[in-house]
């Protein structure tokens, strides 16, 4: 039996007839939620006896270094990811654990928090097609026609007053499952993003949209990423800006991608937060966006690796962007862009970040930052490292 409850009687809520008396409580509203808490603090102290260390820099990651060996583990609530070197360090951790905490052992990594997960040859490709079909399905679209592109280029989408209001919760309930789709596909990002602004009141020129990209979500279902075994180590991004397209309020779209070799690791589309007033300021914006970024994913790489931290290359597809990068002295076209925003120059110029022109047909943030017209779209959508996976080890 648990312990039994009284409240007094709110205020303007008194009975008189029962004034001096208390109430039973017989469910709370509000529960002591400290399970996850508790089963987080056994699991960290678990490790830590172990001799593993949390990164400082992502709470989630655990990392063990001898001289002869590596191991990582990335935790999610109760499931715990591991991965080093030699496979013998991997066992004995096991062992250990198993005395410690009742755990089960699945095996070699192959589905994980919606995602599917293959390991061949020492690459590992990463979908969600499972978690796609599931999308479909609650949408009613399992049977729907494909198109080719997530958004047309001439799409005009505003927070209109006019026009049909479709039901919000559906709508909110979409953009949600979509925005966990793009964890393995940054070509959903600009579409996604840019219907996201529109949950408050979704109009049928909204919901209108989300069909097109869940009809381009059918047809490619089985896209995803390859990281391939002898791809390269190194972290190079690309950020780019659209000035003043698809908003009202002509703010910009920052489009952030980076890659750990040829594989892209991190990318995020955005509504810039200023409006800039030329498309020079709205790069040299988005590259403060991306410079943040390169700042972390650096530093975390060398603590995961224990190497020393290396210079990231951003590239940028406008010259006079870069320029005001590189000038450290103010001049009239920068001096009212905002002083937080001149954190790139810092970086340049401590050599923490290195800015490179790009030019705009091998662009990658490109796709992240406008509705493409088909052509290039697929063009895009193969440069930036996404690839149909239907064909490969899953079957």
């Amino acid at each position: 039996m648990g312990s039994t409850s009284y409240v007094t009687q709110p205020k303007g809520f008194i009975k008189r007839e029962y004034n001096g008396k208390v109430y039973r409580l017989i469910k709370d509203l509000y529960g002591l939620r400290q399970a996850p808490r508790a089963w987080n603090i056994k699991l960290d102290n678990t490790l830590k006896l172990l001799d593993f260390k949390k990164c400082a820099l992502e709470q989630a990651i655990y990392t063990k270094t001898s001289k002869d060996s590596t191991l990582l583990i990335g935790v999610y609530v109760d499931d715990l990811i591991i991965t080093g070197t030699p496979k013998k360090e991997i066992d004995k951790f096991k062992a250990q654990m198993e005395e410690k905490i009742k755990i089960s052992n699945l095996g070699l990594l192959a589905y994980y928090l919606g995602i599917e997960v293959a390991q061949t040859d020492g690459d590992i490709s990463i979908r969600q097609s499972a978690y796609a079909n599931k999308i479909l399905k609650e949408a009613g679209m399992i049977d729907c026609n494909e198109t080719l592109i997530p958004m047309d280029p001439g799409t005009r989408l505003t927070k209109i007053t006019e026009g049909t209001m479709v039901n919000a919760t559906e709508y909110q309930s979409l953009i949600g499952c979509l925005r966990y789709l793009l964890h393995t596909r940054p070509d959903l990002s600009y579409s996604v993003g840019l219907l996201s602004r529109f949950m408050q009141e979704p109009r049928e020129q909204h919901m209108k949209a989300i069909r097109q990209v869940l009809r381009y979500v059918k047809g490619t279902k089985d896209h995803g990423i390859t990281y391939k075994h002898n791809g390269g180590n190194k972290i190079h991004g690309y950020s780019d800006s659209s000035y003043g397209v698809n908003t009202q309020e002509g703010k910009g779209t920052t489009g952030i991608i980076f890659y750990y070799g040829e594989s892209p690791i991190s990318w995020s589309t955005q509504k810039q937060a200023t409006v800039a007033l030329s498309s020079c300021e709205s790069e040299f914006i988005a590259a403060t966006a991306a410079a943040t970024q390169a700042l972390w994913l650096k530093r975390l790489l060398s603590k995961l690796t224990h190497t020393q931290e290396e210079k990231i290359t951003i590239q940028v597809d406008n010259k006079s962007a870069i320029a005001l990068m590189k000038n450290p002295v103010f001049h009239g076209r920068s001096k009212h862009i905002d002083t937080k925003y001149h954190f790139i120059r810092e970086c340049v110029e401590r050599e923490d970040i290195q800015v490179e022109f790009v030019s705009g047909e091998y662009q990658k943030a490109d796709i992240l930052t406008k509705a493409l017209p088909k052509i290039k779209f697929l063009t895009m959508r193969q440069l930036i490292g996404l690839k149909d996976l239907s064909h490969s080890a899953y079957d």
